[in-house]
């Protein structure tokens, strides 16, 4: 960029009006705010070269905060996937996107543990619920917990780091539990846990099967459809966390005042933390709740310390801990048809996800490396004795909240996961959190899941009556299950296995309305219009 003294006019040529005429010399006066300003000019010059930036999509001003950006403004980043970070983001090399950005050691294991603090309670509430219907062992049990937690770490780390053609390389976490843990058992009491750990493995293969059909019809999932898919899963998580706070209606604890004062307590922590804090402080704020609400809870006794006292140092997960899987492809069909609606919420986790981290994605190739992780993690948990492992929303809700974007925070939360797994100590510690504390947790987590969807349905022209009357259809046939449990009981069982997925049926009906509405319906009128003017030639 030339000084301001290179840019006097030529010699003979009047000089210009205003101010700068002015000056003695016929140089232009060059004021001091403008010289303090030339640095920002030339960057903000710079960043124009690079990349267009729409002014609508920049991301709000705490998020950008929470990334390292300036708050005036002057170098903002959108928040649009196509764009790629600049380099002033966190300190990350010049092209390099803030999600495959390499932080410091010490602060992707604190973010990392905070990722394992928020969604460790699934794998220890699925595996208890295991050994309760099954009747299982003590130390079966936990052989089993020890593999949750192992199979959970390497299906995180396959999908934030992506080898080959699994994982998209975004920040992810992988869990067994939800619907699939109920499929499991139900198999498992209707034709052994032998032929469960089978299903298991053949609905894996069945999905690695029927996958690339299923990505051929991604085409037919716009942000629309994608959105209505990501509000109706945030509202299930949120009830999921909500009833981990106030316990199962109808059960001896249902709404008990101290379980849902500590849920409470532990959603005004993180508001207090989110509020007060700032830099790497409030990007803790979640795990910094978790802990607060976890020391209220010690502090009223609401804590059992005694299953953290004792037991070995060591435990390695056994491979084929009921025996060797046995194979019937009628006791695994629920769990296969359930593949399918799996497949269909992995689909908006991945958008959802890109969109959180602000990278742009290819939807036919991406998604596909989600689901092929998902069902490689699932492969080797069915012959460790697991349910099928998905990946989890959580961790979703957690990048957007506090603003860290890495795919190696999540990649670290998976070999912490790995290290608990091993080390009975750190896993019997954990187990002794509070479901209300984690609950309150991830209500919020889980909230912020549901925002991004209607995020996403904003920029899905829903000032269309055609759009709108799509989603509003979709949202009320998807919530109806999960706003009204058992509404499809006296259904056949495998029929109610779709019907009772609020995912599936919202996301189905909200598929087919668009390609009817906005596919079928526009040829199908093309036709009906044009054809009396062809007659009449």
């Amino acid at each position: 960029m030339s000084s301001p003294r290179q840019s006097r006019p030529p010699a003979g040529q009047p000089p210009a009006s205003g101010p700068a005429a002015q000056h003695p010399a016929g140089e232009p006066t060059v004021l001091p705010s403008e010289i303090s300003e030339l640095p920002d000019t030339c960057e903000t010059v710079n960043s124009q070269l690079t990349q267009t930036v729409d002014p609508d999509e920049r991301p709000h001003p705490e998020s950008a905060r929470a990334e390292g950006h300036r708050p005036d403004g002057a170098r903002p980043e959108s928040a649009r996937p196509d764009i790629i970070a600049s380099s002033a983001d966190e300190g990350a090399p010049p092209g390099v996107h803030p999600v495959d950005e390499a932080r410091p050691l010490g602060r992707i294991l604190l973010f990392g543990i905070q990722h394992v603090l928020v969604m460790a309670a699934t794998p220890i509430s699925a595996i208890f619920l295991m050994s309760a219907t099954l009747g299982l062992r003590a130390d079966l049990t936990v052989d089993l917990l020890s593999a949750a937690f192992v199979l959970s770490g390497v299906g995180s780390l396959i999908q934030s780091l992506g080898p080959w053609k699994f994982g998209p390389r975004l920040p992810f976490v992988m869990l067994p539990g939800g619907v699939p843990l109920i499929l499991f058992l139900a198999i498992a009491e209707q034709h052994g846990v032998r032929v469960a750990t089978g299903a298991v493995v053949l609905t894996a293969v069945f999905t690695f099967v029927v996958l690339p059909v299923f990505s051929r019809l991604l085409a037919y999932f716009p942000a629309l459809v994608i959105g209505t898919m990501i509000v109706i899963v945030g509202v299930n998580l949120v009830k999921v966390g909500a009833v981990l706070v106030t316990g199962q209606p109808g059960s001896p604890r249902f709404a008990n005042p101290t379980d849902l004062g500590l849920g409470m307590a532990t959603i005004g922590f993180t508001i207090v933390f989110y509020l007060l804090f700032t830099g790497i402080l409030r990007q803790l704020a979640v795990m910094l709740g978790l802990f607060a609400g976890t020391a209220l809870a010690a502090g009223v006794g609401a804590i059992d310390g005694a299953g953290a006292i004792g037991g070995g140092l060591v435990n390695l997960p056994h491979l084929m801990p009921f025996g060797s899987p046995e194979f019937n492809l009628v006791a695994a069909l629920p769990l296969m048809l359930y593949s399918l609606a799996s497949m269909a919420e992995a689909t908006g986790q991945t958008v959802i996800n890109a969109e959180a981290v602000g990278k742009k994605i290819d939807k036919r190739t991406d998604v596909p490396k989600t689901v092929r992780a998902d069902a490689l993690t699932s492969l080797f948990g069915g012959f460790f004795g697991l349910p099928l492992m998905v990946t989890s929303g959580e961790n979703i809700g957690i990048v957007r909240v506090t603003g860290v974007r890495s795919r190696f925070v999540t990649a670290a939360a998976g070999v912490v996961l790995i290290v608990i797994g091993i080390l009975a100590p750190v896993t019997r510690a954990i187990s002794v959190i509070p479901t209300a504390v984690v609950g309150g947790t991830a209500m919020v987590v889980f909230a912020v899941i549901t925002v991004l969807g209607i995020q996403m349905l904003g920029r899905s022209d829903l000032d269309k009556h055609t759009s709108t009357f799509i989603c509003a259809v979709a949202l009320a046939l998807g919530l109806l299950p999960i706003l009204v449990p058992g509404v499809y009981g006296a259904f056949p069982p495998n029929v109610r296995i779709l019907l009772e997925s609020g995912v599936a049926v919202g996301t189905f009906a909200a598929a087919v309305l668009n390609i009817l509405f906005h596919h079928v319906r526009p040829g199908v009128t093309a036709r009906l219009t044009t054809a009396p003017t062809e007659s009449d030639r």
